[in-house]
C-alpha cells in the first residue's frame, strides 16, 4: 500500500507533524524498496532527496581516511534519512547503506522545498523537525568519534 493509501505512519518524524502538514508531505511520497547492502548515497554527493523509513534499517557512516566508512548511527522505522537536501550546498554530510531489506517513503527535494516556500507554516514545521534530526546526528557523530579517537580511560589505580 502506498503512503497515500492511509496506512499507519508508525513512530518517528511523521507523528510529530500536525495532521494537515503530514498529509501534504505524504502527498509527495513515493514508496521504494531496497535490498540489503545498497548504498543510498555517498558523503559529498549531490543531496536531492530524503527518505522516511517504513521497515528495515539504514546505517549512516562517515568516511575516515585509512579506515573507510565508520557507522555513526543506525536509523530504523519512522526515522528520517537525509537532511542535506535542505541546506546549501546540498551535499551529503554522511553516507548511507541499507542494513537489510528496506521499505521507505522517498521524497524529491525540489517539490518539498516548493511546498515549504508556498506554505510557510508547513515549511516551519518541517524545518523544525529536520533541525532536531540534525542536532541528534551531530551528537551521535561526536559520540562515535570520541569512542574512536578520544582519550582512553584507565581503570582505577591500586
Amino acid at each position: 500500500m502506498t503512503a497515500r493509501g492511509g496506512t499507519e505512519h508508525g513512530p518517528g518524524i511523521l507523528p510529530s507533524l500536525p495532521a494537515e502538514h503530514r498529509e501534504r508531505l505524504m502527498g509527495l511520497a513515493h514508496e521504494v524498496h531496497r535490498p540489503g547492502s545498497v548504498r543510498l548515497f555517498e558523503e559529498g554527493g549531490a543531496a536531492d532527496r530524503f527518505w522516511i523509513i517504513r521497515t528495515g534499517e539504514v546505517a549512516l557512516d562517515i568516511h575516515i581516511p585509512g579506515r573507510g566508512p565508520v557507522v555513526v548511527e543506525t536509523v530504523g522505522p519512522g526515522g528520517l534519512v537525509g537532511w542535506s537536501w535542505l541546506c546549501p550546498p546540498h551535499q551529503w554530510h554522511l553516507g548511507a547503506e541499507t542494513r537489510g531489506p528496506v521499505s521507505a517513503w522517498e521524497f524529491e527535494a525540489g517539490p518539498v522545498l516548493d511546498l515549504c516556500a508556498a506554505e510557510p507554516p508547513f515549511g516551519l514545521a518541517l524545518v523544525g523537525l529536520v533541525a532536531e534530526t540534525i542536532g541528534h546526528r551531530l551528537r551521535a557523530t561526536r559520540t562515535r568519534l570520541l569512542d574512536l579517537y578520544g582519550p582512553k580511560t584507565v581503570g582505577p589505580r591500586s
